[in-house]
């Protein structure tokens, strides 16, 4: 009897890339789909440890499961990913009827770890080395590579991707638990990506997005040879067939000329980069152990905004963070209102046991000022991204359509491939439009006019006259949010049977 699984996925476009995978790896084992937990012979779940309410999520959901699992037995629950590798023991204790905890490192293990289970061999951990356990090379080859075939039907949408260019991470920012989680920085082989790139263009994938702890830090050597991140887009651009080029996310002291003149150069890559700033202090950057002054950071992002006056630029913050004033988390508030980022992703700071301000510094900004701090700064944003997407009125874009809009998509909107409904699609720069046109547009490259604008999206009509729809459906904005670019954003359920976008 064909056994059937659901993978619920919670964290980044790392954690959505790993789901994938491993469903590809268990539908090559004869696994299929199920439509929902309930009609699971294994239940997963693909974890993120940055933020506690991320493992919160995923304690609330093994309660739940639990329910299940005493009404079935035999069916497998397992535990994977970053928080897998992170509490080990704590998660059977939480919750003992967990029959898998996997780490990132050792997914490609899943499909052989289940049928152990299913045999009556009984619970299964397996995880990585502790970074301070053993060598680097040690720990570097218990993370074990994953990059099996892809599977065109894991993908989000039939012609958007994600490329791993490396695992891990080596900046050990004090409040960042991704170096102990995905382990040491690791970087894949370029012709290794360049061929899983040409394999997806073949199964129709016209945009890839490169993806990395810190992507723009990409390099590999190989007999006195060195790749750079920019030398990695310079192949791809060549790949035909290929639309599309995005990379994220980056770190400020990487942005090098030569990777901003690749982004300037190559017609294929997005205009669009996304680089944290986490701060606007020089003193809480320290405390960050972040590497770069605030000065260092204006400097890149003037080198990027001379190269590159029409690029968008997103940023990260964090507000909170042990020990901030108020005059600190105000140099915060002055860079969001004056650097002109795109969008920025705002997060109240949450410590994570294992990392040096979890072990140094005291959590000491009390809950309600973190709130309101995280509220002016949202604020702060909203006014800065809507001034900057005022000027795209009467401006026409080439968009990538990506499917039903947010508004459509809640209504259960389904008109056939020659219907009308309110679409939704990204520009070179990534700014997300709303417009009305016919289904069969998805997956295409379609000019806009852009006729109104939110904080968090354009709106338009079709140029070139395919949308027989009203235009005035298309200016009511449908609430698009901007997207989660930066790898520890995602909260997303995904069953793959119908996987989101991200």
């Amino acid at each position: 009897m064909t056994k059937r699984l659901w993978i619920e996925t919670v964290g980044c476009q790392m954690n959505v890339l790993d789901s994938e995978l491993v469903v590809a790896a268990l539908r090559r084992q004869g696994w299929e789909l199920a439509t929902g937990s309930g009609e699971a012979d294994a239940v997963f779940y693909n974890t993120c440890s940055v933020r506690q309410h991320a493992e919160d999520k995923i304690y609330s959901a093994l309660g739940r499961i639990r329910f299940e699992k005493e009404k079935r037995p035999d069916l497998v629950v397992g535990v994977l990913g970053c928080m897998a590798q992170k509490d080990q023991e704590l998660i059977r204790k939480r919750a003992p009827w967990v029959d898998l905890v996997v780490g990132p490192g050792q997914l490609h293990q899943v499909p052989t770890l289940v049928e152990g289970v299913l045999a009556g061999g009984g619970p299964r951990l397996e995880v990585s080395l502790d970074r301070k356990g053993a060598s680097r090379d040690a720990i570097a080859r218990s993370f074990e590579s994953y990059d099996p075939d892809r599977d065109p039907a894991m993908r989000p949408t039939p012609f958007q991707a994600f490329i791993r260019t490396q695992t891990g991470c080596d900046k050990f920012c004090a409040f960042c638990v991704v170096p102990h989680v995905r382990g040491p920085e690791q970087a894949r082989a370029p012709e290794t990506i360049v061929a899983e790139a040409r394999k997806l263009v073949a199964e129709g994938c016209r945009e890839i997005t490169l993806i990395g702890q810190t992507v723009n830090s990409y390099k590999w050597s190989d007999g006195g040879r060195t790749t750079r991140l920019a030398d990695l887009l310079a192949l791809l651009d060549a790949v035909e067939g290929l639309d599309r080029i995005k990379f994220v996310t980056n770190y400020p002291r990487d942005m090098t000329d030569d990777l901003i003149a690749a982004v300037r150069d190559l017609p294929k890559v997005c205009q669009y980069l996304h680089v944290p700033a986490q701060h606007g202090s020089d003193v809480v950057l320290s405390r960050m152990k972040r590497g770069y002054t605030i000065g260092e950071y204006m400097e890149m992002l003037g080198r990027i905004r001379t190269a590159l006056p029409e690029a968008a630029v997103t940023s990260d913050f964090i507000v909170g963070f042990c020990g901030e004033t108020d005059a600190e988390f105000q140099t915060s508030l002055d860079l969001v209102k004056s650097a002109d980022f795109k969008n920025s992703f705002i997060f109240k700071y949450s410590p994570r046991p294992g990392t040096k301000a979890y072990d140094r510094l005291p959590d000491d900004v009390p809950e309600d000022v973190k709130k309101e701090r995280n509220r002016l700064l949202l604020d702060a944003q909203e006014e800065v991204s809507l001034a900057g997407n005022r000027r795209f009125i009467g401006t026409r874009h080439q968009v990538l359509v990506e499917g039903l809009s947010t508004r459509d998509e809640r209504r259960a909107v389904d008109p056939g491939p020659d219907g009308i409904a309110q679409l939704t699609g990204r520009t070179m720069c990534d700014r997300i439009v709303v417009f009305d046109a016919p289904t069969r547009l998805v997956g295409r490259l379609v000019d806009i006019d852009i006729l109104a604008a939110a904080a968090w999206s354009l709106a338009g009509v079709v140029a070139d006259g395919l949308a027989d729809a009203e235009p005035l459906d298309s200016l009511r904005l449908s609430g698009e949010s901007a997207e989660p670019v930066e790898l520890h954003d995602i909260s997303l359920p995904i069953s793959f049977a119908e996987a989101p976008r991200v």
